[in-house]
C-alpha cells in the first residue's frame, strides 16, 4: 500500500490513507459492539496520518478525536515545569521541511511522510554540499526501502530520513535545506480517563500517543484503550480503572510528579503497547515480578493458548517509570511483538497493512480475561469446613447436570471449599488447581449463592 501522508501542518485529508476517510465520523456503539476489530482499524487509520510528538498539536489533535468517543479530562502543563529529576521542554511546532536539490526538486519532503523529518528537528534554512548534509541524514541499511523514525527531543538539532537505498544514490550537489519549526515555551498535554468503581483500588493503564504515523507502535494501543473503556463504562466495575493517553517517558514521569499523593491506590496497572501486529501475546512482568497483575496476566494468557512471558527489564515503554525503585508500583507490559523484535519496528512499513483486526480483537479480549480475574479475584471462607457438605442436598450437583465442563466444575466446587479457610484468593485456588480462574471464580459464586461460603474477613 502507499505510505500515509502527515499534516500540513498537522495533517492532511488529501493524503491520508484510504481507510481514513471512511473513519471520520464518530463511531457508533453498536459497530464498537459487532465488531470491535473494525472499529479498531477505523480509529487507527483516523489517527495514521497525524504528526505527533512528545507535545504539540499533532498530540492535541489525537486527544481531540479520541474524545467524540470517551469522556477524557485533558491536562496541560506549561514548558519550563520540574517533573521529578526532569523539566517539561519547550513544545515543538513543525509546520513545513524539505530538502532540494540544484534544480530546485525536492527529494526529501515532510509533507510525503511524517517520519521524514527528525522529530523535534529545530529551525533551519541553508544550502549546503552533500559532505555537509549527510550527518543529519539517517536511513537504515537492514531496511534499505523503509524510512525510519528518529527523534531528538532533548537536544536541539535538526536532521531528515529516508529509505537506505536513496540515501546512497545520492549525487554530489548543492542541497537546499529547509525547516520550518518552533521550540517555544507551551506546555505538554495528556489525557486521563477514570472510571469509578465500587471501591477506590485503581487498575492504571497507560498508552502513549507520541509517535507519528506508526501504526502498531502505537496507535493500536490507542484503539484498545478506547474499546477498553467503552467496555468498562457500561460494566459498573468493582474496582476503578485509570486510563491514561501520554507522550512517551516523559508523559508518565510528569504524571508520577503531579499525582504521587494518590499512588497508594494503584493495585495494579499495565502499558498497553503493539496491539495489533499478528505476533504472540507476550506480559513483561513488573519490578516485583509476582504482583497480582503479573499472576493475573500470567494465568489469562495461559488459559487462551500460546504465549510468552517476560522478565522485569527497566528498558522499555511507561511501565518502566512505574517501576522505578522510589514508586515500585505493580506495572507490567502487556503487547504483542515487543519493541525492537518486528522488523517493521520504528520505520515507515509499521503501516496501516501491519495492524490486523483479530489481532487488535485479541487483545481486547485478553485485557478483558485480565481485569476479569482483578475484579473477581477475593479471599472466601468455608462456613462449612468440618468434612465435605453434601453437595446434593443443596442441590449443587443439580446445577451441574447438563453442562458440558460437568467434571472440571465439581473439581472447581470442591477445590473452592476445600482451600477457603479465609487465607487463600480465587486466583491462588485457580493456580493450584490448575483450572481456569473463571470456573474457579463460578464455583465460588454457586457456592456463596448456597450459603456455603462467604468473603473472609478484611
Amino acid at each position: 500500500m502507499a505510505e500515509g501522508n502527515p499534516a500540513h501542518p498537522v495533517t492532511s485529508a488529501a493524503n491520508a490513507p484510504p481507510a481514513a476517510d471512511a473513519a471520520n465520523t464518530p463511531l457508533a456503539a453498536e459497530a464498537a459492539a459487532n465488531a470491535p476489530g473494525d472499529a479498531m482499524l477505523a480509529l487507527i487509520a483516523r489517527l495514521y496520518p497525524i504528526c505527533r510528538s512528545i507535545t504539540g498539536a499533532g498530540v492535541r489533535e489525537t486527544l481531540g478525536i479520541l474524545r467524540e468517543r470517551i469522556p477524557l479530562e485533558l491536562h496541560e502543563v506549561p514548558s519550563g515545569t520540574p517533573v521529578l529529576d526532569w523539566t517539561v521542554p519547550p513544545e515543538w511546532t513543525i509546520r513545513d521541511a524539505w530538502v532540494k536539490d540544484s534544480r530546485g526538486e525536492k527529494i526529501i519532503d515532510f509533507a510525503a511522510h511524517n517520519l521524514h523529518l527528525v522529530s523535534y528537528s529545530a529551525p533551519v534554512h541553508a544550502r549546503m554540499n552533500l559532505a555537509e548534509l549527510r550527518p543529519h541524514l539517517h536511513a537504515e541499511a537492514a531496511h534499505p526501502d523503509w524510512i525510519p523514525y528518529r527523534t531528538s527531543y532533548y537536544q536541539e538539532n535538526w536532521g531528515f530520513c529516508l529509505p537506505w537505498n536513496q540515501l546512497r544514490s545520492l549525487p554530489e550537489d548543492a542541497y537546499e535545506v529547509f525547516v520550518e519549526s518552533s521550540l517555544a515555551p507551551g506546555s505538554l498535554t495528556y489525557g486521563e480517563c477514570l472510571i469509578p468503581g465500587e471501591t477506590s483500588d485503581e487498575v492504571l493503564i497507560s498508552t502513549h500517543v507520541c509517535h507519528p504515523s506508526l501504526a502498531n507502535d502505537n496507535l493500536s494501543g490507542i484503539a484498545v484503550c478506547v474499546e477498553l473503556i467503552r467496555a468498562l463504562r457500561a460494566a459498573r466495575p468493582r474496582l476503578s480503572y485509570r486510563f491514561l493517553f501520554i507522550p512517551g517517558t516523559i508523559g508518565s514521569i510528569t504524571w508520577l510528579a503531579r499525582n504521587e499523593a494518590g499512588l497508594g491506590r494503584i493495585v495494579a496497572g499495565l502499558s498497553a503497547v503493539n496491539l495489533g501486529d499478528p505476533g504472540l501475546p507476550h506480559y513483561k512482568r513488573s519490578r516485583r515480578g509476582n504482583a497480582l497483575i503479573d499472576r493475573a496476566a500470567a494465568h489469562a494468557l495461559k488459559t487462551r493458548g500460546d504465549h510468552r512471558i517476560l522478565d522485569f527489564s527497566p528498558y522499555g515503554y511507561d511501565e518502566r517509570q512505574f517501576c522505578s525503585p522510589g514508586f515500585d508500583l505493580p506495572v507490567g507490559c502487556l503487547s504483542r511483538t515487543p519493541y525492537g523484535q518486528f522488523p517493521e519496528y520504528h520505520t515507515s512499513a509499521d503501516n496501516l497493512d501491519l495492524v490486523r483486526a483479530e489481532a487488535l480483537e485479541d487483545s481486547l479480549a485478553l485485557f478483558r480475561a485480565i481485569f476479569d480475574i482483578l475484579e473477581r479475584n477475593r479471599t472466601c471462607l468455608n462456613l462449612s469446613p468440618k468434612g465435605e457438605p453434601q453437595l446434593g442436598r443443596r442441590g449443587l450437583y443439580a446445577a451441574i447436570g447438563g453442562r458440558s465442563d460437568t467434571k472440571d466444575f465439581q473439581m472447581a466446587l470442591l477445590w473452592v471449599l476445600n482451600q477457603s479457610d479465609g487465607g487463600a484468593s480465587l486466583l491462588d485456588i485457580a493456580e493450584r488447581a490448575a483450572l481456569p480462574f473463571a470456573l474457579i471464580a463460578e464455583a465460588a459464586e454457586t457456592l456463596t449463592a448456597h450459603g456455603l461460603l462467604a468473603d473472609a474477613p478484611a
